[in-house]
């Protein structure tokens, strides 16, 4: 698993003062103000979070030791992280980055449908693509009624699905 996720990226300058402008790449903007430290680009250097607050969608960070406009426009383009282990998650909450790759198993048969290959966000509820290995792919709803569970250490995903939907497979 990835020790650092991406979270958001540097999108624009905002003001005079060094403040950034970054589209959040989470459920929500909010999430990504709780951080006091990110990760800046490949190097994951890490960064402090002076001020962070929320703009149509977007949020505007303040970082120490980025105090006028031209410092800020250095980081445009860059990618911000999150290191996971600053993050306490609900039972039954994945990182989507941990659910893509598994292997989607039927919980009754055994029999393996594919491997999950992206994550819909659709807001009532996720949507999995399943994609088989003849590259056939399949959507399948992340309800509970659906998914049984989902074995991150071994790569596993026990589904139980609705009737029909693995047919074209």
């Amino acid at each position: 698993m990835k020790q650092y996720l991406e979270i958001g990226k540097i999108v624009n300058v905002h003001g005079l003062r060094g403040t950034v402008k970054v589209v959040p790449w989470c459920d929500d903007p909010e999430f990504l103000c709780e951080f006091e430290t990110l990760y800046l680009g490949k190097e994951y250097r890490p960064v402090i979070v002076t001020d962070a607050r929320l703009q149509k969608g977007n949020v505007l960070l303040r970082l120490e030791g980025v105090e006028t406009m031209e410092q800020a426009e250095r980081l445009r383009g860059q990618i911000l992280y999150m290191n996971r282990d600053a993050v306490e998650l609900e039972e039954g909450v994945y990182f989507i980055q941990d659910l893509m790759g598994l292997q989607i198993v039927d919980a009754d048969s055994g029999k393996v449908y594919g491997k999950l290959t992206e994550v819909f966000q659709t807001g009532a509820n996720d949507v999995y693509e399943v994609k088989a290995e003849n590259g056939t792919a399949v959507l399948i709803p992340a309800i509970p009624d659906v998914i049984v569970k989902t074995d991150l250490e071994n790569g596993v995903m026990t589904i139980r699905p609705l009737e029909g939907l693995f047919d074209a497979l």
